[in-house]
């Protein structure tokens, strides 16, 4: 599709409804919170490894229990966070506690590797620096990154948070008329994606962006459409009727297949 889809964030999430919802990012607050739980964690676990092998090498010379303890150390501070993080998909102990992901910039899932970059930079920043650097860094990033996220090219987001409720799209009378004779072919899902992002943000935009950015909208969404509209009308008029008209017959044929299933169960049912 053209460049109309640059209207979406890369902070988007594209819902079935075709509205792309921005994840906030987590606050400092609830960042150093999760970041604490994390902590508290890792520093028990730790504690109770070293206790094993305490027992466990008491025998043993001082050489191999530094040793045992240095990597008892890594393997708790960095492989567990890191293994932890990649197989939930971006979720620690606190994070789950407090409903909290870590994403990348592009807002896909983390991998590995970028879990691995995190673990390796926060075990310097947070328990080597007394986690000042973290504070300063999320303070200053407008999404709250750490420097392990910047690193890694991730950031955490908010996973519970009340996404706000879809307006449908209102059909201007002036073209209810020709919207409801009018041949509508399926809109691509990037294409109604962009319009309805367009209408809904169009009183935010500059002037000018917003009537350049509706005529080539409208210009590619009346490829789909015969015939054109009559002359005169403004596009965004156009543009919410053929979402409004889009609406009203996915809505009829629902209702009419679900007629049809009533049916077809009431006669199984004799």
């Amino acid at each position: 599709m053209s460049d109309t889809t640059g209207l979406l964030g890369t902070d988007d999430l594209v819902t079935g409804e075709a509205v792309a919802l921005d994840l906030p990012p987590a606050s400092v607050g609830l960042r150093v919170a999760s970041g604490m739980i994390d902590v508290v964690a890792e520093l028990l676990l730790l504690f109770l490894v070293l206790m094993v092998l305490f027992v466990a090498t008491s025998d043993a010379d001082a050489a191999l229990q530094g040793v045992a303890t240095v990597v008892a150390t890594a393997g708790v501070l960095v492989g567990v966070p890191t293994t932890l993080e990649t197989l939930t998909r971006g979720r620690s102990l606190g994070k789950l506690a407090l409903g909290l992901r870590t994403v990348r910039d592009d807002a896909g899932p983390i991998t590995f590797r970028q879990s691995l970059v995190r673990s390796l930079v926060g075990f310097v920043e947070i328990f080597v620096l007394y986690g000042v650097p973290a504070l300063i860094s999320s303070l200053v990033s407008s999404r709250g990154k750490r420097v392990g996220d910047f690193a890694a090219g991730t950031y955490v987001v908010r996973e519970r948070f009340t996404f706000p409720g879809v307006r449908p799209s209102y059909m201007p009378p002036e073209l209810a008329g020709w919207a409801s004779r009018a041949d509508i072919a399926p809109l691509p899902d990037g294409l109604a994606l962009a319009v309805r992002q367009f209408l809904g943000r169009a009183a935010t935009l500059n002037p000018v962006s917003r009537d350049t950015l509706g005529r080539r909208l409208c210009d590619e969404v009346l490829t789909h459409v015969a015939p054109v509209p009559p002359v005169g009308h403004h596009p965004e008029t156009v543009l919410a009727a053929v979402l409004a008209e889009r609406r009203r017959r996915d809505e009829a044929r629902l209702a009419r297949d679900e007629q049809l299933r009533s049916r077809l169960r009431g006669r199984t049912a004799r």
